[in-house]
């Protein structure tokens, strides 16, 4: 991975484009270095998949479906990351205990119910049993009351975790030198 200081200005501006709020870029970014546009790509997905405004599912269900396919592909950054993000915003240290409990034992309907239950099931028959999606798992999250557009997003959502973990698992990025989540307890911070 290539620091700041030897980039050329392709690879500058890729880094600017990667930096987070806290002024940094994040090894799942910098990963990219000896390629700028895959880097630029990785941006443009991630904000696109989890902070896109017209978003309905809620933020920290975001996280939650990020945290658990990362559980699900042994992705200890991702997990990192998106597990800080999504007990930050759960807001509630018992909740989030047991929430990450049932994810950690691929047992999600310990802890939801109803539309949440019916994405998690989802997420984890596509992440890892990808081929066996049939018309009938859409149907079952309609059932559920989950919205065509919230489908979409579930399905972004695991679509992207599923590729940036094996991007990270892959090529051994870690955590080292990271602010880890982007919810990090910083004075002031109401992110």
């Amino acid at each position: 991975m290539i620091a700041d200081k030897d980039a050329d200005d392709t690879l500058k501006s890729a880094l600017d484009f990667a930096r987070t709020p806290h002024g940094t870029v994040d090894n799942v970014m910098r990963v990219h270095s000896l390629r700028p546009s895959t880097m630029n790509g990785h941006v443009a997905l991630y904000r696109a998949c989890l902070h896109d405004e017209a978003n309905t599912l809620e933020m920290w269900f975001q996280e939650v479906i990020s945290s658990y396919v990362s559980t699900l592909n042994n992705c200890a950054y991702s997990y990192a990351n998106h597990w800080a993000n999504a007990r930050h915003l759960i807001g509630d240290d018992a909740r989030a205990d047991r929430i990450e409990a049932a994810l950690r034992g691929r047992t999600p309907e310990a802890e939801f119910a109803g539309g949440e239950l019916a994405i998690l099931q989802y997420a984890a028959k596509l992440t890892l049993t990808p081929g066996q999606i049939v018309k009938a798992d859409i149907q079952a999250l309609k059932d559920a009351g989950v919205a065509d557009g919230e489908i979409l997003e579930a399905n972004q959502i695991v679509g992207y975790f599923n590729y940036v973990n094996r991007l990270l698992n892959g090529l051994g990025v870690t955590t080292d030198g990271d602010v880890v989540g982007f919810y990090a307890d910083e004075p002031g911070d109401a992110s």
